[in-house]
């Protein structure tokens, strides 16, 4: 079996709806891509234990699509325990994630795989960043506060770490520290690890069909404890520059 060059990992929990349309939308815009450098692709979809057929559907398509592979929680355990099980399970050496609901666009994916062919070697992620969002105004207005918070706290340079579409390389990402929601903070992650990162404005869309699994007030709960978590990771970082002799 030949190894891809790109594993595209989206985890997905009762999406139903939504798995089929993206699954063509992403095929549509990486088969044949020059990018790729003719490695192919691979799709690696992770269930979270969805409550609906998500799975069943997951399966079905699996016969007409051979570039995807499904991958099953047996309890639900969060997207980012999602994500890092599809990165774990993947067998490209550069990984695109997208989220299960529809909003990011894969073709986005060519454009994030474009910047990192004019990019040095030492970036290592490429964020997406939803300039034209087109969630509801109160999700917006979290996001921006959020965004506020956690750029004064972390300076990572990020205008938007909750996009869920980004291109990174596998191994950098399976060296970060791994924790529940640390998919929201991977520029910071990477930054401390001595790698850089860039944003690159991609695009947003309405959600076509379920319900969002957040709500505003957990989420910053959440997030004000995971900011000082990441804010203690990051000054206590020690990184050591090793020559072989």
């Amino acid at each position: 079996m030949t190894t891809p060059h790109l594993s595209v990992v989206v985890p997905v929990f009762n999406e139903r709806d939504n798995v089929g349309p993206l699954i063509d939308e992403i095929v549509t815009a990486l088969r044949g891509n020059a990018a790729l450098k003719g490695e192919g692709f691979e799709i690696v979809y992770v269930d979270d234990h969805s409550r609906d057929d998500t799975l069943a559907v997951l399966q079905a398509l699996k016969g007409t699509v051979p570039e995807l592979r499904v991958l099953h929680h047996v309890s639900q355990s969060g997207q980012s325990t999602a994500v890092r099980t599809g990165v774990k399970a993947a067998r490209g050496a550069w990984i695109a994630t997208l989220d299960g609901d529809g909003q990011n666009d894969p073709a986005d994916i060519p454009k994030l795989l474009a910047k990192r062919a004019e990019s040095p070697a030492d970036v290592k992620l490429f964020a997406g960043w939803r300039v034209n969002r087109k969630d509801t105004g109160s999700k917006r207005w979290a996001s921006k506060a959020a965004n506020a918070i956690r750029s004064r706290m972390l300076r990572d340079a990020t205008p938007d770490t909750g996009c869920g579409i980004k291109l990174f390389e596998r191994e950098a990402f399976l060296d970060l520290p791994y924790f529940d929601h640390m998919h929201r903070y991977l520029p910071a992650l990477m930054q401390r690890a001595g790698w850089k990162t860039v944003s690159v404005p991609v695009n947003h869309r309405h959600r076509a069909s379920g319900v969002s699994k957040y709500n505003n007030l957990n989420r910053a709960l959440v997030g004000l404890r995971d900011l000082r978590g990441v804010a203690w990771l990051i000054v206590r970082s020690k990184r050591t520059a090793v020559r072989e002799l």
